[in-house]
């Protein structure tokens, strides 16, 4: 009996050990257009194996390419697509950065603050008002996410003062909603979106023990 640990490492373990086996018989072909047309033919099965790659645009580029790859790029065949540099599977992809971007609440996040800057630009009146009281609501929603018990109003109108550069305040007349009546939706979205995914879970054939 040939046990795994005995045997070659597999170059791409999604394709299986009998592909990798075929791969290695390629090598042994010495006739060039009878191992192109075995080729051909093991990219096929490739594909069969793994029907998501083909949702790629470029899906055969990349089967050859992998193709070349479980050959330790020994395989000389006419392929339709030039085969990958080896270097190139040492290559790291360019860093994208992170933004640097300071945000002095981080419980109400980037788009909050943006928010508020485009509110600044308002007139003041009855349609800027609306905004801000809306606003306001929703940072009260977000910093009672953020596993706090309570939060007053007058510290939500505290910051949106200070987010605005003090453009903006609260009407004296706005009431937000009440913190009581925020935790309660929260408890009933957690509970909802956990029964849901339980639900799921059993439709899939799963059973909770």
């Amino acid at each position: 009996m040939e046990y795994n640990t005995g045997r070659s490492n597999l170059k791409i373990p999604e394709y299986g050990r009998n592909i990798q086996l075929m791969i290695e018989h390629l090598l042994t072909i010495e006739d060039r257009e009878k191992r192109t047309a075995a080729a051909s033919f093991i990219v096929n099965v490739m594909a069969q194996m793994n029907p998501q790659v083909k949702e790629a645009m470029d899906y055969k580029h990349k089967l050859w390419d992998h193709l070349h790859i479980i050959s330790d790029f020994k395989l000389d065949v006419d392929s339709p697509f030039p085969p990958p540099a080896p270097e190139s599977l040492d290559a790291k992809p360019e860093h994208i950065g992170y933004s640097h971007t300071n945000i002095k609440y981080g419980h109400y996040g980037r788009y909050i603050t943006d928010i508020i800057q485009k509110a600044c630009e308002y007139e003041p009146g009855e349609e800027r008002d609306a905004f801000v009281h809306v606003i306001a609501n929703q940072m009260k929603k977000s910093y009672l996410n953020w596993n706090r018990d309570s939060v007053t109003d007058v510290t939500i109108a505290e910051n949106l003062s200070d987010l605005s550069g003090g453009k903006l305040t609260v009407p004296e007349e706005s009431k937000l909603l009440a913190t009581n009546e925020i935790l309660s939706r929260n408890k009933k979205k957690k509970f909802t979106q956990k029964k849901d995914s339980s639900q799921n879970f059993q439709r899939r054939g799963h059973r909770p023990r």
